[in-house]
């Protein structure tokens, strides 16, 4: 069986120098609001951690070897979330996706039999995320995109998200679900709060935009993969449910919110062998794939051991390892 890894980062080096470049000021009060949002305690201890990963990030040699080591033959690669420039200007923030686009299907193609690329759209412009998801998926042969949970005032309730839901899905294309920082700013800039807090709060946040708001009653076919388990959704859904139930406003979606986990995809970086049981439980055995957070310290260190560790049925596991993910690009393919 191979086993894949749906949850891998790739830095692009150049992008960033060019984005400087390009938008020095713009930077500047991005790196403003990161240290805002982050600490500048949190701040310190990334930055080298980073650094110490750029390899990993960079080469596809490094990235092999350490599949190698962990036991896994695929890895699907997405962009670091620091490239998603969801404050990028209009123009600025198409050419990110389509550089980033050009660069992630070079990587990938070093290595094809292994690796499997996951471009970008520019969120925060929803009338040009069209072209950049076809170019993408269409041109750069890429089988998704990578997004965020949003990207200023875009919500992925956002009525003018619609044709992007309806394209990927026409498409078959992979939607991964990676939030870049958290709405609740300075409430989380100490205690790494903006990661351990912020990241599955946010994953919570964007699913529920997506299930109340009926996304997935009108585009069915969608092919959503939420990282870190769908964060805090997957573990509280019955107080969605019970909102569904009792509240007129929470009623657009039109069953009960927990039955559209079977209709979304979640990764294993959840660090909790029970947690783990409880996502296959209320999401199913065909939802849930392996993912590591690869290479960063909050990923998963041995990815394939956390799940072969987790006390689930032989079939399920190995399902979980490499065939729920394969199912995923094969419909695809044939879609």
């Amino acid at each position: 069986m191979s086993v894949t890894d749906v949850h891998a980062h790739v830095l692009l080096p150049s992008l960033q120098a060019e984005v400087e470049a390009r938008a020095p000021e713009l930077v500047k009060e991005a790196a403003a609001l990161e240290l805002r949002r982050n600490g500048a305690e949190s701040l310190a201890v990334s930055g080298p951690m980073v650094g110490a990963r750029v390899p990993k990030l960079t080469s596809v040699a490094e990235r092999l070897a350490a599949m190698d080591a962990q036991g896994v033959d695929r890895q699907w690669v997405s962009a670091s979330p620091n490239h998603f420039y969801p404050w990028a200007p209009e123009g600025l923030g198409v050419w990110v996706a389509s550089e980033a686009n050009r660069l992630i299907a070079d990587h990938v193609a070093q290595a094809p039999d292994r690796l499997t690329g996951l471009g970008l759209v520019p969120l925060q412009h929803p009338s040009r995320i069209l072209e950049c998801l076809d170019d993408a998926v269409l041109g750069r042969g890429l089988a998704g995109v990578e997004i965020s949970s949003f990207a200023g005032d875009v919500e992925l309730s956002d009525e003018r998200l619609e044709p992007f839901w309806a394209r990927a899905a026409e498409l078959g294309a992979v939607v991964f679900l990676h939030p870049f920082g958290c709405s609740l700013d300075e409430r989380l800039d100490r205690f790494y709060l903006s990661n351990t807090v912020g990241q599955p709060t946010e994953n919570a946040v964007a699913l529920s935009h997506v299930i109340f708001s009926g996304v997935l009653d009108r585009h069915p076919d969608l092919r959503i993969v939420a990282a870190h388990g769908g964060g805090y959704l997957p573990f509280a859904i019955g107080r969605s449910d019970r909102a569904w139930k009792v509240r007129p406003e929470a009623q657009r979606c039109a069953h009960a919110p927990s039955t559209y986990l079977r209709k979304l995809w979640f990764d294993t970086v959840v660090h909790d062998p029970m947690a783990l049981r409880h996502l296959v439980e209320v999401a199913g055995a065909s939802q849930v794939v392996l993912g590591s957070d690869f290479p960063f310290d909050m990923g998963l260190d041995d990815p394939v051991s956390f799940v072969r560790g987790a006390d689930l049925p032989v079939e399920l596991t190995e399902r979980i390892l490499g065939g729920n993910a394969a199912a995923l690009l094969e419909s695809r393919v044939h879609a």
